[in-house]
Formats: C-alpha cells, structure tokens, sequence
C-alpha cells in the first residue's frame, strides 16, 4: 500500500510542479516579448489560467494524500485520538464521494459544452493542426480541453481520499 501511494504522490507532485513550471516559463517569456519587441504570444494570456488549474488539482491530490490540507480543529481537538480518527475517515469517505460526483459533474460539463473555441487559443491550435497534419491538435484550442480539469481533479480527489482512508483504517487497528 506504501508503494502505491508514493506512486500517487508522486503522481501528483509532478502534475502539480509541471504546471506550475510550465505557467512560470510561459508568462516569463510572454513578458520578456512584451518588453523587448512589443509583442506578446497569441495564447500566452489565456493558456496560463488553464494551466494553473490543472496544477492546483493536483496539487489538492498531493496536500490530501499527505493529510496536509486545511483543517479547521477548534473542536476536534477536544475529541480523543479514537473519535478523531472516526471523524477523519467519515471526512474521507465524504470527500471521495464528492471528488466522484465532481468527476461526473466535469465530464457533463465538458461534453455539452466542450466545442467552444477558446478565443485565445483556437488560431495557433488551427495553426498547429495544419502544419502537422493532426487534426486532434484542434481540441487544444477549444475549451473542453481545459473544462475537463474539473472532472480530473474530481478523480484526484477521489483517489487521493480512498488512499487516505484506507492509511486511517489501519492506523484504527
């Protein structure tokens, strides 16, 4: 069970540093061309804020999975080490459950609504597809791409407190 959380973790703390590192590069180059030619990249506004969410998902599996969250315990410290661990897996069992209806939730969202072309990005996307010849590089350019971070983060969620739950249970034993 260790090996398939550090799995997860891992996992989780590349997803999140990649996107962050990825949103940093991007607007650190965006800006530079501002400044030195008076031009910024067409999907260099836009494509940071989609980035960013991605990276708080993961981020949000990583902080679960470490049982480094925010916790409000005014109250559960008064609770014995027992109750506290009842109240934490029933927290985790609730948080699974909502991080599988949040994946429900993305991917409807993302279905209906996901041709919607991303103002900022649909041209390069376009671009993209036409100089390679990949017509799949079109969806980079639509919002669905980018809509289902909802229904990722959900799975992350899931995941990420079942693992957790699963760690509390046997720390009840």
């Amino acid at each position: 069970m260790a090996a398939i959380q550090k799995a997860f973790r891992t996992l989780f703390a590349w997803g999140s540093g990649i996107s962050m590192a990825l949103v940093f590069g991007i607007i650190f180059v965006n800006s530079l061309r501002r400044y030195t030619i008076g031009k910024s990249l067409e999907w260099g506004e836009e494509l940071p804020i989609y980035l960013t969410i991605y990276g708080v998902m993961f981020g949000l599996g990583y902080a679960y999975l470490q049982d480094r969250h925010i916790r409000f315990t005014v109250l559960t410290d008064f609770l014995t080490n027992r109750q506290r661990l009842i109240l934490f897996a029933a927290s985790d069992v609730i948080t699974a459950v909502v991080g599988v209806l949040l994946t429900r939730a993305g991917i409807v969202f993302a279905t209906r609504r996901g041709e919607i072309e991303a103002s900022g990005l649909i041209g390069t996307a376009k671009d993209l597809a036409a100089a390679t010849g990949i017509d799949g590089f079109v969806a980079l350019g639509q919002m669905g791409t980018y809509q289902y971070a909802i229904a990722v983060g959900g799975a992350i969620l899931a995941i990420a407190a079942v693992l957790r739950l699963i760690s509390r249970l046997r720390e009840f034993r």
